[in-house]
């Protein structure tokens, strides 16, 4: 995969005031206390399994194994649903490294960017009330809200911001680590932030991955409802389909509620890996703050694929991609399409965030994976070994 397209499934932030690297040159280290003897071992499936299936589910087992034995990931974790709704759940790893605590199965993580799927559907759900138009402007919901250096939101459409392709920058860019771990972050501040800089592309023309896009899109669905974003995602999405261990972080809550691996964090990429569990999600908001864990987001893409959470003409809206970089990933609006080595593809998104990475989605035939690290991939190498873990639950 390329340095462009795996950054754009990322919530990038700079170092140092500068912007940081995609594919920096150190190796992850291997931490001394991450030995094959704590990896856990697969979770006894509630029936006997054909033995394709198991071979399959000892192939996810040993992804996960060289995620944390070769690439140096403290943890990993995955959850593979079948058709039938049959669930099995994996471990690697420590889920503490300073006292060596077994990793929670199927514990919460934080999901980055997978936050952004939620926030279309809401909008999405928004336009099939008649609402919203995906074909209308920002100006049209927040007037005069959007202006800089090329940039203007009467030239900008709501379905350009779900698509990345609006040419707003972005502003998780000029952000470094400490001030996302550590300060909170109204939406308009992420905003003021990003109008600062001049326009990627004019609108429509481009695709390139920004956050603003997402915030935007949150501060629509505020305006337009009179209710916190929060609010609408937990009544519209979490409580419909039942996401028992899904939630936004209220304002100031740095903590993750329920049982969870730590989360780790190297910045610079060759410098020791730091504790980065609790931390201010704010930077993230509609772009990138939810909790939640594998099982909840294989419950998420299923039910979405299935039709569940939006009428079919916005569900096809939401499946009509355009191209996002050059390994096959496509993006449509707010959800992804990429290619499976068996054939086919999968639909997801993905989300990175300081000390965790999600990835996985679900097959046309109704098969759902998602794996989650406790470190971002800091190598190129490491990145491919996430997305080979999803491949092989996914395919077998």
């Amino acid at each position: 995969m390329s340095a462009r397209t795996r950054q754009s499934l990322r919530f990038p932030a700079r170092q140092g005031g500068r912007r940081r690297r995609a594919w920096p040159a150190a190796a992850a280290v291997v931490i001394g206390v991450m030995t094959l003897g704590v990896l856990a071992p697969p979770a006894a499936s509630d029936s006997a399994a054909p033995a394709a299936a198991a071979a399959r589910q000892d192939a996810v087992q040993r992804a996960l194994n060289t995620l944390v034995r070769d690439d140096g990931m403290p943890a990993a974790l995955a959850s593979v649903q079948d058709r039938n709704g049959r669930a099995r759940t994996y471990t690697a790893g420590v889920g503490d490294l300073t006292t060596g605590a077994k990793v929670p199965r199927d514990g919460q993580v934080r999901i980055g960017s997978n936050t952004k799927t939620f926030t279309a559907v809401v909008v999405l759900q928004l336009v099939a009330e008649r609402r919203v138009s995906l074909d209308a402007f920002v100006d049209t919901y927040l007037p005069g809200l959007v202006r800089g250096k090329g940039i203007d939101g009467g030239r900008i459409t709501v379905r350009q911001l779900l698509q990345h392709t609006s040419g707003l920058p972005d502003y998780g860019m000029h952000l470094d680590d400490d001030e996302i771990r550590n300060r909170y972050f109204e939406p308009r501040e992420l905003l003021d932030l990003a109008l600062e800089h001049p326009a990627t592309a004019a609108p429509g023309k481009k695709w390139g991955y920004s956050n603003t896009n997402y915030v935007l899109a949150g501060l629509i669905v505020q305006k337009v409802t009179g209710r916190p974003l929060a609010e609408e995602m937990d009544r519209r999405i979490i409580k419909r389909i039942g996401l028992r261990h899904t939630y936004f972080p209220a304002p100031g809550e740095m903590t993750i509620r329920g049982p969870h691996p730590r989360g780790y964090h190297r910045s610079p990429a060759d410098g020791p890996l730091r504790d980065f569990t609790e931390m201010d999600p704010s930077a993230g908001w509609a772009a990138g703050q939810l909790i939640s864990t594998n099982s909840d987001l294989n419950r998420f893409f299923t039910a979405l694929l299935a039709g569940r959470l939006l009428p079919p003409a916005q569900l096809a809206e939401m499946r009509t991609t355009v191209p996002a970089g050059t390994s096959g990933l496509r993006y449509g609006l707010g959800l992804t399409s990429r290619p499976l080595s068996c054939g086919g593809v999968y639909w997801g998104h993905g989300g990175d965030i300081a000390g965790y990475e999600t990835r996985g989605g679900v097959t046309e035939g109704g098969r759902a994976a998602n794996v989650a690290v406790t470190s971002i991939p800091t190598d190129e190498a490491a990145a491919r070994h996430v997305n080979d873990a999803v491949d092989r639950a996914l395919c077998g």
